[in-house]
């Protein structure tokens, strides 16, 4: 930590990572990861299983040890939607109660939560039926929901649309464009999707094979694509 943020053409920067490295027991996940994000933006990160995608969130929340320079801008609030959240949906809780645990620990307030269901939307009937009942686009609703209680100005999300379905997996990632745009919010995600990068980030990093690749989505060539996932990687846009 350390050092003035900079101001970038998108705006000052919210973060700014500086020759980020992980290692656990000696063995290295994140080795030199170096990039900036203006706020408004969205971030996009890809890469092979194993990459170090995860880790590189834990690190940003502070939740592992690293070194380099990691920092965020003062002032800034973060919301985080995990990949996979450690609660088992067969407990008889309905997602309002989901949702009011978070705001009895000082995440927000029970009288936001209309306000984030509104912006996620998700109906009454939905959010009062038992978390296990809903399905898995609406659970996601229901996580994105959560993070917003604590009305940050980033949001990080791991792979938001694991386990949904493709029409749904297209609404949801529509949903957070919308929320970045509204409510002005600057969003790193990481995705598998690379049809994602192209239609809604702002930049991309890649990781993979022990090094990283930042910069605008026209850097994602065939050749980078092969170098991140050591294989060929057949690229295939939807319209948007």
């Amino acid at each position: 930590m350390g050092g003035d943020l900079t101001t970038s053409p998108g705006g000052p920067n919210i973060l700014e990572v500086h020759q980020a490295s992980v290692a656990f027991g000696g063995v290295s996940v994140l080795r030199d990861v170096s990039f900036t994000v203006a706020a408004g933006t969205s971030l996009v990160v890809i890469g092979p299983n194993g990459a170090g995608k995860t880790v590189l969130f834990r690190a940003l929340l502070g939740a592992v040890p690293s070194t380099g320079r990691i920092q965020w801008a003062p002032g800034v609030r973060i919301g985080y939607v995990p990949q996979q959240l450690d609660i088992d949906r067969d407990v008889p809780v309905t997602g309002r109660d989901f949702l009011s645990a978070r705001a009895a620990l000082g995440q927000g307030t029970v009288t936001a939560i209309p306000e984030v269901l509104g912006m996620v939307g998700l109906s009454s009937g939905a959010v009062d039926k038992p978390i296990g009942a809903i399905s898995g686009g609406q659970f996601q609703r229901l996580l994105v929901a959560f993070a917003l209680l604590g009305r940050p100005t980033v949001l990080l999300l791991d792979e938001p649309t694991a386990g949904v379905d493709r029409p749904g997996e297209e609404r949801l990632n529509e949903l957070l464009h919308r929320l970045q745009r509204e409510q002005g919010l600057t969003i790193l995600l990481i995705s598998h999707e690379l049809s994602v990068v192209h239609a809604y980030a702002t930049h991309v990093l890649c990781l993979g094979s022990g090094r990283a690749w930042f910069g605008l989505p026209s850097i994602l060539t065939p050749e980078l694509l092969n170098d991140t996932y050591g294989a060929p990687v057949a690229v295939h846009l939807h319209g948007h």
